[in-house]
């Protein structure tokens, strides 16, 4: 825009005529406008069009070499993942909410379990518990550290 006033005869084109407002003849060139479309509905077009042939020529090809699946899998459902499945999948029976529950029960057992690892070398599985106590009472075991190896 320019910041030079433009003195026009009063009335001309419509503009009022002022000392310090100045007035561009045309602000936005709409010519430039228009041919950026032209040409992006130009490009737009044919590369519709070749999209669309690599498509169907892609669709065809792959109808032309499928190879029907023997009888002996017509009765497998083509649906189903192979093993093994995530659990709520169809064909899923277990419940995740009762495997759940059996895991955290099972674990517990397993953790409040007392039994013989091998009795001849008196190891032995006491519940995490009791084992928190001991430690608590007697510290952990000291293990012998291994001497380090001498920088030739």
């Amino acid at each position: 825009m320019s910041t030079e006033p433009q003195k026009h005869a009063h009335g001309e084109a419509g503009r009022p005529l002022h000392d310090d407002i100045s007035f561009e003849p045309r602000d936005v060139r709409t010519s430039a406008i228009l041919k950026f479309l032209i040409y992006l509905g130009i490009t737009i077009i044919p590369s519709y069009g070749f999209t669309l042939v690599v498509y169907r020529s892609l669709t065809h090809y792959w109808q032309d070499t499928y190879t029907t699946p023997p009888p002996s899998r017509g009765n497998a459902a083509a649906t189903m993942p192979p093993e093994p499945r995530l659990q709520g999948m169809p064909g899923h029976l277990i419940d995740p909410q009762r495997d759940w529950r059996e895991k955290v029960k099972a674990d517990t057992e397993a953790n409040d379990q007392l039994l013989w690892i091998d009795k001849n070398s008196g190891i032995a599985q006491i519940p995490v518990s009791e084992a928190m106590k001991l430690i608590s009472e007697k510290g952990l075991p000291a293990v012998p550290v291994a001497p380090a190896e001498k920088k030739k």
